[in-house]
């Protein structure tokens, strides 16, 4: 997969997962069978927030051509998705959360293994 189409892809995710996240907390999560107390809503809208911000960063640097920064955002990318499925996995392995953990584990895994292939095959600077 090209590097554009990936960075479009986790916009769109970004951006859809984001709006809820912030916006409608409590009904977003119960969906992946959470119960929200207010500091749990209020940690979610401030990670919904982060994927906004994702949202942006991926949107706008989908055209970056080789250079630091590229790598910068692949590194950043790669460990950001990575440390969210292990986190994801964890929370769906231990009941925590209910059948859609298995969605979101998957959707950070590919982003995982996308974001780290194109590290791995971009030139070091």
């Amino acid at each position: 997969m090209k590097f554009k189409t990936l960075m479009i892809i986790k916009a769109i995710v970004c951006i859809t997962l984001g709006i809820p996240a912030v916006a409608v907390p409590v009904l977003f999560y119960s969906f992946f069978g959470l119960a929200l107390t207010p500091a749990g809503a209020f940690t979610a809208q401030e990670y919904g927030a982060s994927l906004i911000g994702n949202f942006l960063l991926t949107w706008f640097a989908r055209d970056i051509q080789d250079s630091i920064g590229k790598r910068a955002i692949l590194l950043g990318m790669t460990f950001y998705n990575g440390i969210g499925f292990v986190v994801t996995m964890i929370a769906t392995l231990s009941g925590l959360a209910n059948f859609m953990g298995w969605g979101a584990a998957g959707i950070y895994l590919f982003f995982t293994v996308g974001f780290g292939y194109h590290l791995l095959k971009s030139p070091k600077p």
